[in-house]
């Protein structure tokens, strides 16, 4: 019963760090980041001990999945260089830095020093890109962090794989690393491939005889990521590459895979599963934040290690970004295909490296014991300095990076709402063309007056969008029509609402006719939002 009343209070934390984060208009990890650590503070919270395996396997593979979900591929393969250069040379680079650091100042052996170089070297681009969306950053930059954080988790934790199987085994091997590392990123990669296309087929086949409905495709999604995870990992290839390989195929196949309903529906699926996964993570900071701290032999000494080590990977990756952007306009075409960034740009990038879920994550999944039994030496030292390192780095880039991107002037709002009204210009073009196209083949006055009132409501649509986009006035004319133009039609479909609620109550029409209108009416209300 504790346990249970536990999960309830931990869901209902999760609730307010969520409706604080969208009140205070801050990115969801900053919020629940804070409330993670104001839990630690809580007299007579209980201290439950979760197993390190189930947790990272529970929480990271949907959390990869999505993150390729979400990528632009084309902008990926477009920025795949500089992408390149910070998701495996500054990964590599800082967990070396850090490593030094740990033996050098903190006397850790070198296998625990490597390993909580992996942990911390790689930053976690969902606090930069809320940031991003709401400030209207340009694309570029948008691609090259979240590109970034897609490849920078599987380079992190592969590295961390190796060097925890040194730090249990007392064991390593650099010939067969390198060996098993090439295997891991080619093995993970085909079963991410393999997995994606056999969900594909799975969907394709249960629509073919009419078995598929929202409900059982998006299952079939949940299982995906894990799908993709498992089988990866027991053959000794990454997991993470694969569930992001398979992220990233489902996305581009979306089209082809999924209908509409299951796409909307799978969006908030996601977004609900996304969150809860995301604020348990960081809630369980207050969990384990007093048993680190007790476990530590001295709290000075260690918030003085990890205080240099925060400094050393915001320093670090600040070093880095300048001048091998210079290095890479070196070598012969970069320059011309990829001149080189502004330095505004360049340093927003730089102070883009907050650490956060998979760090957190790869930190609490390390063992208790090594291979002998014994304590799993420096795991308290690793996972408080791991805590430490994110929230400094959470709350430094989190909270000023807003502010830095306002004061440098580099959003470009205007210009993305314009991107945005061009595209839905051509796509309300080509479905007129359509539809002069389809005349000839109309039979009878109730087509015929079909197609004429869709074609007079595209053409007014695109009449007002072209407006939006030529001039200023009518811009602003044309955005006061179609807010007052949505505004009612919301209000018209509340008024739907309101009557088949009544008629329900009234015991006129039954609870699945009810639940049936109410989902059209809901997808209606969701067009015009």
């Amino acid at each position: 019963m504790n346990q249970a009343l536990l999960l309830v209070g931990l869901l209902g934390a999760v609730v307010a760090a969520a409706v604080v984060a969208r009140r205070l208009r801050m990115p969801d990890p900053i919020a629940f980041l804070l409330v993670g650590v104001a839990l630690a503070f809580v007299p007579g919270l209980p201290r439950p001990q979760a197993n390190p395996q189930l947790l990272f396997l529970i929480v990271l593979p949907p959390l990869l999945f999505s993150g390729g979900w979400s990528t632009d591929w084309h902008e990926f393969k477009r920025n795949f260089g500089a992408i390149s250069t910070l998701a495996v040379g500054l990964v590599i680079f800082t967990m070396v830095v850090v490593a030094v650091l740990a033996h050098k100042l903190a006397g850790f052996a070198w296998p625990a020093a490597f390993v909580l170089g992996a942990i911390v070297s790689p930053p976690d681009a969902v606090a930069a890109e809320a940031i991003f969306e709401r400030m209207a950053v340009p694309r570029r930059i948008v691609a090259i962090v979240t590109g970034e954080g897609l490849v920078n988790d599987g380079t992190a934790l592969v590295l961390y794989r190796f060097a925890l199987a040194a730090a249990v085994s007392g064991v390593f091997s650099l010939a067969h690393a390198s060996v098993a590392f090439v295997f891991n990123v080619i093995g993970g990669i085909a079963c991410g491939l393999v997995i994606g296309a056999t969900a594909e087929l799975v969907l394709k086949f249960l629509a073919r005889f009419e078995l598929d409905d929202p409900t059982v495709s998006n299952v079939v999604m949940l299982v995906a990521p894990y799908a993709a995870y498992l089988p990866a990992d027991a053959i000794g290839a990454s997991g993470v590459l694969s569930a992001v390989t398979a992220g990233i195929y489902a996305s581009q196949r979306s089209q082809a895979i999924f209908s509409a309903e299951e796409r909307v529906i799978a969006s908030a699926v996601w977004s609900v599963m996304l969150l809860i996964l995301n604020g348990f993570v960081f809630l369980l900071i207050g969990f384990v934040l007093p048993v680190i701290v007790r476990s530590l032999h001295s709290l000075a000494a260690d918030s003085a290690i990890a205080a240099g080590i925060a400094v050393a990977v915001i320093a670090v990756r600040l070093a880095w970004v300048f001048p091998v952007a210079w290095l890479r306009r070196q070598i012969p075409g970069v320059a011309a295909r990829d001149p080189m960034p502004a330095p505004r740009s360049l340093f927003l990038i730089g102070w883009s490296g907050m650490r956060g879920i998979v760090s957190l994550a790869a930190a609490l999944a390390l063992p208790y014991t090594d291979a002998h039994g014994a304590p799993l030496a420096g795991r308290s030292e690793i996972i408080y300095v791991t805590l430490f390192v994110i929230v400094v780095t959470l709350l430094l880039h989190g909270l000023t990076l807003g502010p830095l991107i306002a004061r440098m002037g580099v959003s470009e709002t205007h210009m993305r709402q314009q991107d945005e009204t061009a595209i839905r210009i051509k796509a309300l073009e080509e479905a007129v063309r359509y539809l002069h196209s389809i005349e000839p083949t109309l039979d009878g006055p109730a087509e015929l007056e079909t197609a004429g009132r869709l074609l007079g409501e595209y053409e007014r649509r695109i009449s007002h969008l072209r407006g939006h986009v030529n001039e200023e006035d009518e811009q602003a004319e044309a955005s006061d029509e179609i807010e007052a133009d949505h505004r009612l039609q919301l209000a018209v479909l509340d008024a739907e609402r309101r009557e088949i609620s009544r008629l329900r109550r009234e015991g006129e029409i039954p609870d699945d006719a009810y639940h049936a209108i109410e989902y059209d009416l809901d997808l209606a209300a969701l067009r015009l939002r």
